[in-house]
């Protein structure tokens, strides 16, 4: 969905990259837990769906992304990520990580491809509402 028209600005690429990978790996994160360790298969598949949502959304332009990707010039690679002291947190931290980089893949999607924008504010909003269900357990 996300369109193969060059930007004016490469580096887009590289924010739209990063933040994809982000989102995807903060989601595999979640979607393992709901599997294995919740034994939640609702929540499963509803993580599982909207992480293979992004790989859609953005399959078409991943070539220009990897072109790019520069994982070895990248000053994000050295920053210290906090402890985690047990399943909740590590849930909540990675809700967030999710939740932020379906933000900026939202912004950016307007520049890139104003149909893209709105599959990642909704994927954002399905991330509000099972972190809520996985985390408080009412």
């Amino acid at each position: 969905m996300l369109n193969k028209a060059v930007p004016k600005n490469k580096k887009i690429y590289r924010v739209i990259d990063a933040n994809l990978n982000r989102a995807r790996e903060g989601l595999r994160v979640i979607e393992d837990t709901a599997r294995f360790v919740a034994s939640d298969e609702k929540s499963f598949i509803e993580i599982r769906a909207a992480r293979h949502k992004l790989d859609a959304v953005t399959r078409s332009i991943y070539p220009e992304l990897l072109k790019e990707r520069d994982s070895r010039a990248d000053k994000g690679r050295t920053i210290k990520e906090g402890k985690r002291t047990g399943i909740k947190a590590l849930l909540s931290a990675n809700f967030r990580r999710v939740e932020e980089a379906l933000r900026v893949l939202e912004e950016y999607g307007k520049i890139v491809s104003p149909k893209a924008a709105p599959v990642f504010k909704k994927i954002r909003f399905q991330t509000y509402i099972l972190e809520r269900k996985l985390i408080v357990k009412d």
